[in-house]
């Protein structure tokens, strides 16, 4: 009976000990190894979707000319580009609904001069004009290589209220934006 019990008990520990070993918790060099894994696959996935002309940048946040910064939400506050066509949406969380019925602007416009270029480090920078019934603009992206953080400048044509979003570079069938009413 004493073999038995004893048995049991080592038998016990040993589960125990198998159980243990299967939910431990991953080093701290596991989880950075695998953050860095997950970037580089969504900046891949951010560089396909910039090549192929099918993206959007969903901005969380919006510097103006001066360097002040405003937090927005990500899917009222995008650029979008579908081959030739590109719609530049901005949307500030103020009580008044502006233009596009969300409180800021909404622009359509044709695509023209795309010119992607990827440096030595693997960092994307596009330049692009947009022109439209409301927006006649240069496009500058950055995309560091890593990530699908990026950030874009809005230089418009014929003013110089220029205005930078940063966000993430999404293939525009994932995205998840609200476009409001165009100009």
């Amino acid at each position: 009976m004493k073999k038995i019990l004893l048995l049991m008990f080592v038998l016990s520990a040993m589960a125990g000990n198998i159980q243990a070993q299967e939910t431990k918790e991953p080093t701290k060099e596991e989880k950075k190894a695998l953050q860095e894994r997950l970037d580089s696959l969504q900046y891949e996935e951010a560089l396909k979707a910039v090549n192929a002309k099918e993206f959007t940048l969903e901005a969380d946040q919006v510097v103006f000319k001066y360097g002040q910064t405003a937090y927005v939400s990500s899917n009222t506050n995008f650029v979008s580009v579908m081959g030739e066509d590109a719609v530049v949406q901005v949307a500030f969380n103020i009580p008044f609904s502006g233009p596009n019925g969300l409180g800021g602007v909404t622009v359509d416009g044709t695509v023209s001069g795309y010119d992607p270029k990827v440096d030595k480090k693997g960092n994307l920078s596009l330049s692009m004009n947009v022109m439209g019934a409301g927006i006649s603009a240069r496009i500058d992206i950055y995309l560091p290589k890593g990530s699908n953080r990026a950030s874009i400048t809005i230089s418009p044509n014929f003013n110089s209220n220029r205005l930078t979003l940063n966000g993430v570079i999404l293939p525009a069938s994932r995205s998840n934006v609200f476009k409001g009413r165009s100009i």
